[in-house]
């Protein structure tokens, strides 16, 4: 894929971001699990912006969360972003739709702008208009950013604020006994809803989850562990699908990788 700017489509997941407890020991599980590059770009005192790459193109980046944030409990978590062409107006309707704003929107110096957002339903995300920087530069990769999927408590309610503020269409497919709502842009599926059932723990907030593109699901499952962190969801076979796991890093960011059993994840 080009590394030129063109800005990805409105309403298509474009940026992944890992704030961490731990910058340096999280730079060296993420980069040794998925064989990354990085580039530290200095943003304080000892402090980085690291630009996570494959073959020197930038597809997720992370930094060392706030002291004031962890003394105050807030977990390790990545962060997903959406790409739209008006970031301003769309962050104006996401209010009127009932989303909080967080922070922004603001100017990411020349990169782009972005605000972030606590939806409805209590998911967070964030927007992204890029400039210099259009975000993930290597789509449909193994190894990168593949899918992301929204668990809620109201997939009405969830379903409802995404397709009237980003122009998402949806399909509710039934799956493994379930309703699984498929969000479209131009026909094609980018990003999945299942709803939050009683058997999920209180304490867990709607969040959206990230899925990597991985060549085998038990290999790097095995070597999360042995990087040190804890595989929550063992590798599982969904029929047509491909084969997922659910894994915590060892600082407590939650992420998931995945074999697609489609043709639709490039080697390069």
């Amino acid at each position: 894929m080009s590394t030129e700017n063109t800005n990805h489509p409105h309403g298509v997941f474009c940026w992944s971001e890992l704030c961490t407890h731990n910058w340096a020991e999280g730079k060296r599980f993420y980069t040794e699990l998925f064989d990354w590059g990085n580039d530290d770009q200095p943003i304080g005192d000892d402090l980085y912006y690291t630009m996570l790459q494959k073959q020197g193109d930038d597809i997720a980046a992370m930094y060392q969360m706030p002291e004031d944030q962890q003394s105050s409990g807030i977990p390790s978590h990545w962060l997903a972003y959406i790409a739209v062409d008006d970031i301003d107006n769309v962050a104006e309707k996401a209010k009127q739709l009932g989303a909080e704003i967080i922070a922004g929107p603001h100017d990411v110096m020349d990169a782009g702008r972005m605000v972030l957002l606590n939806e409805p339903g209590g998911a967070l995300f964030a927007l992204w208009q890029g400039n210099k920087h259009k975000g993930c530069q290597r789509l449909g990769e193994l190894n990168t950013p593949y899918w992301h999927e929204l668990a809620t408590r109201d997939s009405a309610k969830s379903r409802n604020f995404y397709c009237q503020l980003l122009g998402w269409e949806s399909e509710i497919k039934p799956m493994e006994g379930m309703d699984y709502t498929l969000f479209k842009v131009a026909g094609e599926p980018i990003a999945g809803m299942i709803e939050m059932t009683e058997e999920w723990p209180d304490d867990i907030p709607a969040h959206w989850m990230i899925y990597l593109a991985v060549a085998d699901c038990d290999d790097t499952a095995i070597k999360a562990q042995q990087l040190g962190g804890e595989v929550c969801v063992p590798p599982t076979d969904i029929p047509d699908v491909g084969r997922f796991s659910v894994i915590t890093d060892p600082q407590g960011a939650v992420f998931s990788i995945m074999t697609s059993a489609m043709d639709d994840v490039k080697c390069g």
